[in-house]
């Protein structure tokens, strides 16, 4: 499957106020599989960014899709399209092992789903701006401010947060409010004060509404242990997962090119704008072809 079109949960809002849902997604190439070996030390957000911009054909009528629009979209859109992405690379069925977590038991287990099968919540609001009220406990006496406007989390977001994540998760909290959050009814403008000022409640409801709000994938799974009989929780980070399944080793990669290269007599760039599948089945074929002059000679 080199290919893969389909309807983001969300969607994306251009600066005419067109909604664009419909999108066509190439599979990684080997040199998306570069990329992603030789920048083990970036961060993930910019990441998701710069190989999103590399696979995504179309989005509506935008075509290329360029970095800036990769890096607008809903945080929800960008999860169900890495998702999809696996999907176009290696295929619906996932086959992983993990640790059973009940303590009595602590047995390998492996566990096998479909990429189909996990959840996709689709915004049922569609818009730019969303606008809420707050609860009289949250708005305290002056009701003035209990109305909120906001926007839902994007890419850019993620990219400018994370480097607060792994040191200080409540001001990364923070600053991700203040560059959602558009304005409260009272006229305080937007920004780390506003934030500061809202009560932990009022912080408390917005973020409870954005959940609510963006669409996105199910983020855990259940699965059972074959050894103890019992169930339990996985968390799905589909990023991480991502991620951790794709990040090739790079002497791998080249070892790959140069035995295609050495064999075929191809060029390097045009092994590495092969996907994945098409030159690991190359491979295989020169692997048995080699295997049968052997047993021949």
């Amino acid at each position: 499957m080199d290919t893969l079109a389909g309807t983001l949960p969300g969607g994306y809002w251009d600066h005419e106020g067109i909604l664009h849902r419909r999108f066509e997604l190439a599979a990684l190439t080997g040199r998306e599989e570069e990329l992603l070996a030789q920048a083990a030390e970036r961060p993930a957000a910019a990441l998701v960014t710069e190989v999103l911009a590399r696979v995504l054909r179309s989005l509506g009528s935008i075509s290329p899709v360029p970095e800036q629009v990769a890096r607008q979209l809903l945080v929800g859109d960008r999860q169900f399209l890495l998702l999809r992405l696996r999907q176009a690379t290696f295929g619906d069925r996932v086959h992983a092992g993990l640790v059973c977590p009940w303590a009595d038991c602590g047995k390998r287990v492996s566990i096998d789903f479909s990429l189909a099968d996990v959840p996709v919540f689709e915004a049922g609001d569609k818009g730019p701006v969303y606008s809420m009220t707050l609860s009289e406990a949250a708005a305290g006496r002056d009701r003035t401010a209990s109305v909120v406007r906001f926007r839902l989390p994007i890419g850019a977001d993620q990219e400018e947060v994370s480097g607060w994540l792994a040191v200080n998760q409540a001001k990364a909290l923070s600053l991700l409010l203040s560059r959602c959050i558009r304005d409260v009814g009272d006229g305080t403008p937007p920004g780390e004060e506003l934030v500061d000022r809202l009560s932990p409640l009022a912080r408390a409801e917005i973020e409870d509404r954005m959940r609510q709000l963006a669409p996105g994938i199910e983020q855990v799974m259940e699965a059972g242990c074959a050894e103890c009989g019992r169930m339990f929780l996985v968390p799905f980070d589909v990023q991480r997962f991502f991620f951790g399944e794709l990040r090739t080793d790079s002497e791998l990669l080249y070892r790959e090119v140069h035995y295609l290269a050495y064999h075929y007599h191809w060029g390097e760039q045009e092994i590495l704008a092969m996907p994945r599948g098409k030159r690991r089945t190359y491979l295989e074929i020169l692997a048995e072809e080699i295997e049968r002059l052997n047993d021949g000679a």
